[in-house]
Formats: C-alpha cells, structure tokens, sequence
C-alpha cells in the first residue's frame, strides 16, 4: 500500500486555518505547549485523531524568522538542548525524508516559513500518527515531544535530516490544549 501525507499551510498574512469546533467531539485529542530552551513560551501544537491520521494544528509565536525543520519526537522529555526528547517518532523503522525510498518517519513533518514577526499558523493531516490507540501512537509509555529545529530538514539525510539545532520542544500531552 502506498502511504500518503497530505500538507495544508497558512502564513501569518491574514490567512489562519482553524479545526471546526464540531470536528468529531468525542475524537481523541494531545497537545503540546511549546518553549524555546529559556523557557520562554513559543506556540502550542494541537492534535486530533481522524480515521485517515492525526490533524496538527499549530500556532507558533516568537519563533525566529526563516525555515525550520518540525517533527514529533520519540520521548516526551525536553530538557534543553532538547536532545532528551530523542529521536524522530518512528515506530515502524522506516527511513528518514519524504524524498527517500522507504521513507518517511511517523513523526516526520514538512518544514515550516517563519515569517519576520514570528507568528505562523499551519495545519498538517499527518496520516502515519495516531493520539492514543495503535502500533503508531504518541501517547505510549514513554509519551512523544514536538520540536522544531534552527534550520531545515532536507527530506533525505539519514537519520534525521540535517536539521540543526532543537530550538524549541513541547512534550505531548492527552487532551485538548487549554
């Protein structure tokens, strides 16, 4: 069977995309609070299982401006400089990058534009998560973390694409984000 990832992305220019509030209510929900290595809050990452994959919402602020890499991480632990949170959510061992043959990670997600004053919406169907049930849940024992990274993921490097830095980390937890 060939995997799909479906991608829908909204800059800071006015266009912001939101999850219907009627969106399945009883859907299993997570979400993330995320902090650069400071502690100084920079977005929060919501997600919502569908029958096709785990809806990400995510609203960063006070990122800085340009590319990053954004992934789920295997280990819900961020302790600065993030390397606590381990790597890439893969629970099937797959390869690394959306351009790899036998790739792409679970936790694998497209790069995100911070634009100049740091405030960026975005929402991914990520069709290899799951919240709670199944072989590729992010709320096992050990939980799962978001980060993003200094620079870009370029889709092929082994094992994590070349990212750079975790510049910001968010631990995954059950339940909408209040």
């Amino acid at each position: 069977m060939k995997r799909s990832f479906s991608v829908m992305l909204a800059a800071a220019a006015g266009l912001v995309l939101s999850t219907p509030a009627a969106f399945a209510a009883d859907a299993a929900t997570a979400h993330a609070k995320l902090a650069d290595a400071s502690g100084k809050a920079v977005g929060t990452v919501e997600f919502r299982q569908t029958p096709n994959g785990v809806i990400v919402h995510a609203e960063f602020a006070g990122l800085p401006p340009g590319a990053h890499a954004f992934h789920v991480h295997a280990v819900g632990k961020c302790e600065p400089p993030f390397d606590s949170a381990g790597p890439h959510f893969n629970p099937e061992n797959h390869q690394h990058g959306f351009a790899v043959d036998g790739g792409w990670h679970s936790g694998d997600m497209p790069n995100i534009t911070v634009p100049a004053d740091g405030k960026l919406t975005i929402d991914v169907l990520a069709s290899e998560l799951e919240v709670s049930d199944g072989d590729e849940k992010m709320l096992d024992a050990d939980g799962a973390a978001v980060i993003v990274h200094e620079g870009v993921d370029d889709y092929t490097s082994q094992p994590a694409g070349n990212a750079g830095k975790r510049i910001a980390c968010g631990v995954v937890q059950a339940g909408p984000a209040k």
